[in-house]
């Protein structure tokens, strides 16, 4: 059975129900990884034993014993696969994201390793393209983190003088409209060099761009169908607009603030990665954007190590 067995109306009651078979759970991330059948991660082999009693396989070449995590996000994980798949589920279609305390409560694991299973799936619904955008294109930047409430007295008369970027990592969203999908980045700077380059490295030579009045975005007609909005005056001028991404950042700081409270600056780009995951397959049903994530968990692994290294210093 694959994961598209479930009606496409399913909800994750049903995708509990429907997992809770440890063979169903091993059949549908075997057949996810290996279309054309399981092989030996050492030598290829397709000269296979399997172990029903402990769910791997034997290879009759190597003498290699090995299961269906090997290669994925959940290699060296103890958790059943029965829990990654519900937690998959949830992920792929909250549409304001799930905390791990929530997932560590519905699954009974602990905080700690819901948090590294939440991280590991955002690893895979990462959907990178070498692919630059093309025909209309929406550009714009948003702030997330550093409330000045939330800041020591010190900081915060610094904050309260302006919109300043103290505290906060600046986010730049690109959105092609003849898609409708977004693609998001962190940055260091608005400065103009920044822009202009994460820019041309994302959209075509030549394509329309819409952005607002800030004048970092000034220069870009030399390669560009470049129109801006003022929104000192207006949000709107005929097709001339920023409004869909607009909505992008709506939602996702409707998940970070709502759901998950605060990020880290060093794990934001894992959060982007989840929300332009489902924003992107938001015309997608529940178990069409589960079985999306489950295609992708192969060929990626995320260490403990390296998750959390990126605190250090």
């Amino acid at each position: 059975m694959e994961a598209e067995n479930l009606n496409v109306d399913s909800g994750l009651m049903a995708a509990i129900r429907y997992f809770s078979d440890p063979m169903i759970c091993l059949e549908t991330v075997s057949k996810a990884k290996w279309p054309d059948g399981p092989e030996c991660p050492r030598c290829k082999g397709k000269k296979l034993s399997f172990l029903k009693t402990r769910l791997m396989w034997t290879c009759l070449g190597c003498r290699k014993q090995f299961s269906v995590k090997v290669g994925t996000i959940f290699e060296d994980s103890a958790i059943g696969l029965d829990k990654w798949l519900c937690a998959m589920w949830m992920l792929a279609n909250c549409k304001n994201g799930v905390s791990s305390y929530e997932v560590a409560r519905a699954l009974q694991v602990t905080q700690k390793t819901a948090w590294f299973m939440l991280h590991r799936i955002r690893y895979a619904q990462h959907q990178g393209s070498i692919n630059k955008m093309t025909g209309t294109v929406e550009a714009d930047e948003t702030f997330i983190g550093g409330a000045a409430r939330n800041m020591h007295a010190d900081k915060r008369e610094e904050k309260i003088h302006g919109r300043g970027v103290l505290g906060k990592t600046i986010v730049l969203g690109l959105l092609e409209r003849e898609t409708g999908k977004v693609r998001t980045q962190p940055i260091r700077h608005r400065r103009k060099w920044h822009i202009h380059r994460a820019i041309r490295e994302n959209v075509e030579s030549g394509a329309t761009l819409y952005t607002d009045e800030l004048r970092s975005y000034n220069g870009m007609d030399r390669h560009y169908e470049h129109q801006v909005i003022n929104h000192a005056e207006r949000y709107v001028d005929g097709a001339v607009h920023t409004n869909r991404l607009e909505n992008f950042w709506a939602l996702l700081k409707r998940s970070i603030k709502g759901t998950y409270v605060s990020c880290e600056p060093f794990h934001l780009f894992r959060y982007l990665d989840e929300q332009s995951f489902r924003f992107n397959e938001r015309h997608d049903t529940d178990a069409q954007r589960f079985q999306k994530v489950l295609n992708a968990v192969a060929g990626k692994r995320l260490t403990w190590n390296t998750l959390t290294s990126q605190e250090v210093g």
